[in-house]
């Protein structure tokens, strides 16, 4: 190869930029003493090693005239190893560029990949020579123009009151259909069947589990398995590379496209909180090797690793290149990729300033004054496993949190656990108590009944406890408090009288959580029945286990959903941006929302406090903060039963209006007007809808 002339270049933007002419390389270390940039032909090999000598404060930078994307490059970085310093600079190691845009694929596990001799009595303090370079991707220079149509480049920008969000795999969605083009990969996941799919279902928003490059942990790969969900990543600009189906990164911005052309919003559930370099004995990929002092939160013997996360590591948030690294990826997925939004995986560790919690931390300061992230959807998981880490309902507007609570309470109270009224009943308003401060909106609470991490919808209610013994781990992995209740046998059964409670269970949470205040979220294949067999932790299941079997589908759940979904979206009642706290409306004097016993009278203290309360009705209007521009007029009655078939009182109506059975999940094809008398059938759920009386 002939060698290529380096000019200063400039110290910006960081990464490898192609300007048309050539490329601009520029990386940060604080703390390195040199930076050699590696350039790779297409089998790997490094053909030409130049050293950066440029140098503006903490970035090191370099100008080639000549190159074109498809370049293949990586670093080398020198400095000090020092573990007990918290520096462990080995030039040995083949590293990835912090913003590469693409890479050719994943590391292939070795001893080399370590900047110590693995095996060493000294442990990490020891010091590896080997080469890792034939064990690692490389980075690609990229162009990332792509030729977006008048409406895919639009933001849908979809009110959260509107919002059904979808959390699905892009590989698990679409593993098992025969009839889809590209299955499993960027291009099947927006392919025509699943959008046909997903438009009737009625959900407005896809929640994609990582698709930054991530790597399989070695351990799994040691036992046969791979890190299916993705949660180890180490490139977070890259698109993860085995979900494209010929190595271009615009099967990504082609698959936005299509979601956004169907009016579907794209969410990414995006991993910033620790990397796949593991603790002091995890490899050197990239960030440790660039400058571990400065990425990583490190205890007060720097050898170590804050482990807040509890995936060995925590990036260090507080540092200002690592929060303009976040910052930056964050903008490119919205400005490049055209993503609608994030959720952010154990936010609490993100939000951490100097190792404590912080609402108005350096992230959370920076994302909200960001002209172009608080724009977009933002989705806290708002926990973590170092001090003070649980923290729903902590975080400030315009973020939106996974509310557990809701989860746990629902499945509880179905369940027919004792005294869960109550706790139903906060769930359903929207969990105000939580999240009604500081100007936070009615549908902050991510009401979610499942997710990737845990049950199934349906093995909530065939599994008494987890099997999650294929995943090598004698069963002790997942959680261990799932709330669930088989019905009478552990697993599938024949049992027609056990399938119809198992039934008539999945519509009633169903029906609660999209009668609920909040924005609701659906796990993918959940509305077909999905089963894991019982395993609650399928994060390394890349097979049957995880993915979703489309061919055992449930039509007949699959059309109360779609029922129960369009339900909700027209009815503004259900969906409201402001709490409803039991106030007298000024338009009309009536109640925004009244708790009613089976005979129609209040709820008093020793209704909501009995054990084995199991009704609760729940008569909801616009909120008493409603403007004239929206609509304030109708009401909704909802009845929550879990216990036997019960004779109802309903509230009485204005003159011409009743109320009409709208939505009953006993019976879901013969809704029917009813007197001010009626009967719920035992374990239901019933909505009635304020109508005029001709109607």
């Amino acid at each position: 190869m002939t060698t290529l002339p380096l000019t200063a270049g400039r110290p910006y933007p960081l990464g490898a930029t192609f300007d048309g002419e050539g490329v601009n390389f520029a990386v940060f270390s604080q703390h390195a003493t040199r930076v050699t940039l590696c350039l790779c032909d297409a089998k790997g090999n490094e053909t030409q090693l130049i050293d950066l000598k440029e140098r503006d404060g903490h970035v090191w930078h370099g100008y080639i005239s000549g190159l074109r994307p498809g370049q293949q490059y990586g670093y080398r970085v020198h400095g000090p190893y020092e573990p007990e310093n918290g520096h462990r600079f080995n030039p040995h190691k083949f590293l990835i560029d912090p913003y590469a845009k693409k890479l050719t694929g994943h590391p292939k596990w070795n001893n080399a990949l370590y900047g110590y001799k693995i095996g060493h009595a000294d442990g990490d303090l020891s010091y590896e020579k080997r080469d890792s370079a034939h064990y690692m991707p490389r980075s690609v220079v990229v162009d990332p123009s792509f030729t977006w149509g008048r409406q895919e480049l639009r933001r849908i920008d979809r009110p959260w009151s509107e919002t059904i969000l979808y959390e699905a795999h892009v590989k698990g969605l679409t593993a098992e259909r025969n009839d889809v083009p590209h299955a499993g990969r960027y291009l099947g996941m927006a392919s025509d069947p699943i959008l046909e799919h997903l438009t009737k279902l009625g959900v407005t928003a896809v929640e994609l589990l990582p698709v930054q490059a991530f790597v399989d942990d070695r351990f799994l790969t040691d036992k046969g398995l791979t890190n299916y969900w993705g949660y180890m990543t180490y490139g977070f600009f890259a698109p993860e590379p085995r979900y494209m189906s010929d190595g271009d990164i615009a099967e990504f911005q082609q698959m936005v496209a299509r979601f956004h052309s169907a009016g579907i919003e794209v969410i990414l559930d995006v991993v910033y909180n620790h990397t796949a370099e593991g603790d002091h004995m995890g490899p050197t990929l990239c960030f440790k090797g660039f400058d571990n002092a400065s990425y990583y939160r490190l205890t007060h013997n720097k050898r170590y690793y804050v482990n807040d996360t509890g995936c060995g590591n925590a990036l260090n948030m507080d540092h200002p290149f690592v929060l303009r690294m976040v910052m930056d990826s964050l903008r490119y997925w919205v400005e490049v990729m055209h993503v609608d939004g994030f959720r952010f995986d154990l936010a609490s560790t993100l939000a951490r300033s100097n190792g404590a919690f912080n609402r108005d931390g350096p992230f959370m300061r920076a994302i909200r004054q960001d002209p172009v992230l608080n724009k977009v959807k933002l989705i806290a998981e708002p926990w973590d496993v170092g001090p003070d880490g649980y923290q729903l309902g902590a975080f400030p507007a315009p973020f939106s949190e996974w509310n557990d609570k809701y989860r746990d309470q629902v499945r509880r109270f179905w369940r027919g656990d004792h005294g869960m009224v109550s706790k139903l009943a906060s769930r359903v308003a929207g969990s105000a108590l939580r999240f009604d401060h500081d100007g936070r909106r009615a549908t902050s609470s991510v009401n979610f009944l499942t997710a990737h991490d845990g049950f199934t919808l349906m093995d909530t209610v065939s599994y008494q406890q987890k099997d999650n013994r294929g995943n090598g781990e004698d069963n002790r992995d997942g959680h261990d408090h799932n709330f669930s209740d088989n019905l009478g046998h552990d697993g599938a059964t024949e049992a027609l009288d056990i399938q119809a409670k198992r039934a008539q269970r999945r519509r009633n949470m169903l029906a609660t959580l999209l009668l609920s205040q909040g924005t609701p979220m659906l796990l993918a294949g959940d509305e077909l029945g999905n089963s894991q067999n019982g395993n609650n932790n399928a994060y390394c299941q890349d097979n049957p286990i995880g993915w979703v079997n489309w061919k055992q589908g449930d039509p007949d759940f699959l059309e109360f959903c779609q029922k129960a979904i369009a339900f909700r979206a027209g009815n503004p009642i259900l969906r409201q941006k402001r709490f409803l706290h039991a106030q007298q409306r000024f338009v009309d004097g009536k109640t925004d929302l009244f708790w009613r016993r089976p005979d129609g009278a209040p709820m008093t203290d020793d209704d909501w406090n009995h054990p084995e309360q199991s009704f609760l009705g729940a008569e909801m209007r616009m909120a008493r903060g409603t403007p004239p521009y929206e609509p304030r007029h109708g009401a909704i009655y909802i009845v929550f039963n879990n216990g036997n078939e019960v004779e109802i009182t309903l509230p009485e109506t204005p003159d011409g209006q009743l109320w009409h059975r709208s939505f009953d999940t006993a019976d879901i094809h013969t809704p029917q007007t009813n007197s001010n008398q009626t009967t719920i059938q035992a374990s239901s759920v019933v909505a009635f809808t304020l109508t005029d009386s001709i109607h």
